[in-house]
């Protein structure tokens, strides 16, 4: 994401289509693709997800959105759960600021938990802050630890970029098929050992301010040295992927001049194939 006006103008790209030549089933007839809607997501399927939802839609899944507290009823018919940039309900209204509490409670956390264990499959997407503050807890269950920070490209780069050729974008079955990725700022964390790395920050500072966007000569920074924004681990009998940025799996339209944010980028155009391997690999 760009800066605080264009975060708040940011809509979905309804015109945006992707081309999948080859879906892996037919539509309506793959597996079920719960969407979280219950913590007070900035991406939901109604909204600044709705391009995410047509890819995997286009691929076969059914999508679903959830507007329900996670317990183990809300999750029994859900083969892939989905939690993209939630918030506690004390950051609503753009109080992006200091403190980031929890978004999910500990009787949602133990649920998600254990759901994994037995079985589960989690892609959990925590952008900036104060979104990794609200996800922290939940990530911490699986042994990821957010910084609730800015992953900000100390080379200035419009678009950051990840390359196989420079190990940014790691080789591995996630990323079979793609050379480039492209992501919009969004936050950093730490592996579990078991954990594998999709997306390496590199020439990267870490900033944690009081208030979203707004970096002072006093903002904590740090390298980002041992830090990652995309990861995948099996956990129990259940598997779960983690990732750092949000915008990079959807396509919306940022600012006055609606400039394209996401899959829409043509920069961006492999994004859409990361985001299906993702799924897949969950899927499997």
């Amino acid at each position: 994401m760009f800066g605080s006006i264009a975060v708040a103008q940011q809509v979905s790209d309804t015109a945006f289509t992707y081309l999948n030549p080859m879906p892996k089933k037919a539509a309506g007839t793959g597996s079920v693709v719960m969407v979280d809607a219950a913590h007070a997501n900035f991406h939901t399927l109604e909204g600044r997800y709705a391009p995410f939802g047509k890819v995997l839609a286009g691929d076969g899944y059914q999508l679903v959105s959830n507007n329900l507290k996670l317990e183990k009823n809300t999750l029994k018919n859900c083969r892939i759960l989905v939690i993209s940039n939630p918030l506690d309900t004390s950051n609503l209204g753009g109080r992006w600021q200091l403190p980031n509490p929890s978004a999910f409670s500990v009787a949602e956390m133990d649920a998600v938990h254990q759901w994994v264990k037995e079985g589960g499959r989690l892609l959990l997407i925590a952008d900036h802050m104060p979104f990794a503050g609200a996800a922290q807890d939940l990530a911490m269950r699986f042994g990821f630890r957010f910084l609730n920070c800015f992953a900000m490209d100390n080379r200035n780069r419009a678009l950051e970029r990840f390359y196989k050729s420079n190990k940014t974008l790691i080789d591995s079955e996630l990323t079979s098929g793609i050379d480039t990725v492209v992501t919009f700022t969004g936050s950093a964390f730490r592996l579990p050992k078991k954990a594998t790395p999709i997306l390496a920050l590199q020439h990267y500072s870490l900033l944690s301010p009081r208030i979203a966007w707004q970096f002072e000569e006093d903002t904590p920074i740090q390298s980002s040295e041992g830090y990652y924004q995309g990861a995948y681990m099996p956990y129990g009998k259940g598997k779960i992927v983690v990732m750092g940025e949000a915008a990079m799996f959807t396509a919306q339209l940022s600012g006055p001049n609606r400039a394209p944010v996401g899959i829409n980028v043509p920069a961006a155009r492999q994004n859409g194939r990361l985001l299906l391997n993702i799924i897949h690999w969950l899927d499997e």
